[in-house]
């Protein structure tokens, strides 16, 4: 004798497979999203970055003072100027110097600063906080703070040197051209060095502690474990930081406009400040943006040569292809 529910379930209309979705296929899918999600981003970058560039590159070739038609065609004639000046060779100068002492000068000490604070320091939080903070400024805000500091006869600095007995140094921290720039590159250690100890405690953290056990074990001392185990596995960090700090050396402007505008008598001045002046000081932006277009091509230059160069063993394994294929 069947029940109810065996003459339903044999009553009951088998339901229809669910029609099948229509796809684009594996390869056009993947070109589809990726143009979807790209393409603000090529909008943003050829509108704020290829364009300008090209129209700088495109200036540069006229003399022109900014007003009116671009018709008095000077071709390389900018570009001679600019390599027959000797301030020009003087701003790429200050420009090596300031590149120099960050490399050896602030990322040393940032190192330095970092290896400290990762050992186990009754509120170590407190100085990281503390030498962080700097960095969160504003160059604008900085270069005020120590314009204040350095001012002649009424800042802290005159009075400190007076107090070490450093009275020579009165009143010349920004006025003198034998001062100006190890006094500017003070300020870029205050306001930067606290950016790449961050990045030091944040490689340091990733090395296992398991390495610096192993290597303990084996006798290593202090120094040994830093200099063969830290120094290594740093590595990248550093070159990462090294690169940073370059870039920020070759294109500095906010800090020097506002503390120096390049003086006294171009002692301070770098190729940003030199751009600015002539494009928009003397209305000369033909010969302003030949400079541009020069300080653009080094910082270029570099950057390739430094990713095929120095960073390519921390890259090669950095690009891979999706899904695992």
């Amino acid at each position: 004798m069947s029940t109810p529910t065996a003459e339903r379930t044999r009553e009951a209309v088998p339901a229809r497979p669910p029609a099948p979705v229509r796809r684009l296929p594996r390869g056009g899918a993947d070109w589809v999203s990726l143009a979807w999600f790209l393409l603000p981003a090529l909008v943003l970058f050829c509108v704020f970055v290829l364009a300008p560039i090209a129209v700088a590159v495109y200036t540069g070739f006229f003399t022109w003072g900014g007003i009116g038609p671009m018709d008095d065609f000077a071709g390389f004639g900018n570009y001679t100027r600019l390599f027959g000046d000797e301030v020009f060779l003087g701003d790429l100068g200050r420009g090596l110097y300031l590149i120099v002492l960050s490399v050896t000068v602030q990322l040393p000490f940032a190192l330095l600063t970092a290896v400290l604070l990762n050992q186990r320091l009754r509120g170590r939080a407190v100085y990281r906080t503390l030498f962080f903070a700097p960095y969160i400024l504003s160059e604008v805000v900085t270069a005020v703070l120590f314009t204040m500091i350095f001012l002649p006869g009424a800042g802290m600095a005159d009075h400190l040197a007076g107090l070490l007995g450093l009275e020579g140094l009165r009143g010349r921290w920004l006025a003198d051209p034998s001062t100006v720039m190890p006094t500017l590159f003070t300020v870029m250690v205050w306001k930067y060095f606290g950016f790449h100890m961050m990045l030091f405690l944040a490689g340091l953290q990733g090395i296992p502690a398991e390495v610096l056990e192993a290597a303990s074990l084996d006798g290593a001392g202090a120094w040994q474990r830093f200099r063969h185990v830290t120094l290594p596995l740093l590595g990248p960090t550093i070159r990462i930081s090294v690169f940073l700090s370059i870039i920020g050396s070759i294109q500095l402007f906010d800090l020097v406009w506002v503390m120096t505008a390049g003086g006294p008598n171009h002692s301070s001045e770098t190729m940003a400040i030199a751009m600015f002046q002539f494009g928009f000081k003397r209305y000369q932006v033909g010969y302003a943006s030949a400079i541009s277009v020069v300080l653009f091509m080094i910082s270029l230059v570099f950057s390739l040569l430094y990713q095929r160069y120095v960073l390519r063993r921390d890259l090669g394994g950095a690009v891979t292809t999706g899904g695992g294929r």
